[in-house]
C-alpha cells in the first residue's frame, strides 16, 4: 500500500509543483490535495493527485486524513496578499490561524510522521536583513502576524503534542503555475500580466525595496528534505535565493526578458522596505542551491504566461476596512470577482 503526502493548497504553485517533483522522484507516494480553489486552478493539478476541493478550516478535513493516514503533510494553503491584509484582517486570520488550526489538529490526532509548514519573511517585520532564523519577529502587518501565529501554534504542538515539524520561510517564489491573475500578490506575475494586457508595470513608491526572488524548481527537493531528513526536524529554515534584487533592477530584468514594457509609479505602500534573508541553514539542512538566476527563471516563466487562457483578474468586490486603502486598488477598474 502507498504511503500518502497531503498537500494543502496543492492548486497553487509550491503545491502544484511539489506534487509534480513528488510524482516525478517519489512515485511510491500518492499524493492527496486540499484546496478551495480561492487562488489556485485546478489544471495545475496532475491527474494523479487525489483531490477535494475543500477549505482547510473545514470539518470535512478529519475524514481525509482519517481515510489516507499521511506520513507527511505539507501545509502551502494561504492568502499571501500581505499589503492587502489590513484591509482584509478577518479573511486574513481565518485564511491563515484557524485554517493552520485545523491541519495541526488532524496532525496531531492521526500521528503524521512531520508537518512541513511554509511561513513567510513577513514575520520578519522590519528587522535588521539579512534575516536570520534566529532573529526575534517583529511583524508590521496582520498577514506576517497571522504566520508567526501559526509557527508558535505549530511548536507548542510540538512541545505538549509531539507533533515533529519543519517550520519552512520561502521568499518570493515565482515560475510555472503560479496565479498571474491576482490584484494583490505575485509582482512578478502582476507585471506579466499586466504587459500581456498592454498596461504598465506598477510599482509602489520609488521601486528601491529589496527583495530575493527564488524559483520554483530550486526549492522543490529542498522541500522535500523539509519532510523527510532528520536534521529538518523542528527547525525554521529560509528558504529561497540569496541574490537581492531592488524591485526597480527586477522590473528592468523582466522588461528585457519580455521585450518591452512601461513602468509607472504609485504611492508607497506600508511595507517593508529591505527584507531579505540568510541562506547557510537551508544549505547546510536541505541542500538548497541556488541554480536559477533571475533572467532565467522570468524567462521560464514569460514563455509559460504567454501560453495560459484569458482569465478575469481577481479584485476583491468589497473590502473590510476601506479608510487608507490604496488609490490604486480603490480606483483599478477590472472585471470584479465575488
Amino acid at each position: 500500500m502507498s504511503k500518502s503526502i497531503v498537500i494543502t493548497g496543492v492548486a497553487g504553485l509550491i503545491g502544484a509543483r511539489m506534487a509534480d517533483w513528488i510524482f516525478e522522484n517519489r512515485p511510491e507516494y500518492e499524493v492527496v490535495g486540499i484546496d478551495n480553489l480561492s487562488g489556485g486552478f485546478k489544471e495545475n493539478l496532475d491527474e494523479r493527485i487525489i483531490f477535494y476541493k475543500l477549505d482547510c478550516a473545514d470539518a470535512e478535513v478529519k475524514s481525509i486524513f482519517e481515510k489516507h493516514r499521511p506520513a507527511y503533510v505539507y501545509h502551502f494553503a494561504a492568502y499571501a496578499a500581505e499589503g492587502l491584509s489590513p484591509f482584509i484582517r478577518k479573511y486574513n486570520y481565518q485564511n491563515n490561524l484557524l485554517a493552520t488550526a485545523n491541519i495541526v489538529n488532524e496532525c496531531i490526532r492521526y500521528n503524521v510522521e512531520r508537518l512541513v509548514f511554509t511561513s513567510s519573511m513577513a514575520v520578519y517585520g522590519k528587522g535588521t536583513p539579512p534575516f536570520n532564523e534566529s532573529h526575534q519577529p517583529a511583524p508590521i502587518d496582520p498577514y506576517g502576524v497571522a504566520k508567526y501565529g501559526c509557527e508558535m501554534d505549530i511548536q507548542i504542538a510540538g512541545e505538549q503534542h509531539g507533533l515533529d515539524w519543519c517550520i519552512i520561510r520561502p521568499h518570493n517564489v515565482y515560475g510555472i503555475k503560479q496565479n498571474i491573475w491576482d490584484t494583490y500578490r505575485n509582482v512578478l506575475g502582476i507585471w506579466m500580466y499586466q504587459h500581456i494586457n498592454n498596461q504598465p508595470l506598477s510599482i509602489f513608491g520609488d521601486g528601491s525595496q529589496k527583495r530575493a526572488f527564488s524559483f520554483i524548481d530550486d526549492v522543490l527537493e529542498p522541500l522535500w528534505k523539509a519532510a523527510s531528513a532528520p536534521q529538518a526536524s523542528c527547525e525554521i529554515i529560509n528558504l529561497g535565493s540569496a541574490v537581492e534584487y531592488s524591485i526597480l533592477e527586477a522590473s528592468q530584468v523582466l522588461t528585457k526578458v519580455m521585450g518591452g514594457g512601461d513602468t509607472l509609479f504609485h504611492e508607497q505602500r506600508h511595507e517593508v522596505k529591505y527584507a531579505h534573508p540568510t541562506w547557510q541553514k537551508s544549505v547546510k539542512l536541505l541542500g538548497f542551491e541556488d541554480k536559477t538566476d533571475l533572467t532565467t527563471g522570468l524567462s521560464i516563466m514569460w514563455e509559460w504566461a504567454q501560453k495560459q487562457p484569458y482569465r478575469d483578474r481577481f479584485m476583491w468586490s468589497e473590502y473590510e476596512l476601506d479608510k487608507g486603502i490604496y488609490d490604486f486598488w480603490k480606483t483599478k477598474k477590472e472585471p470584479v470577482k465575488e
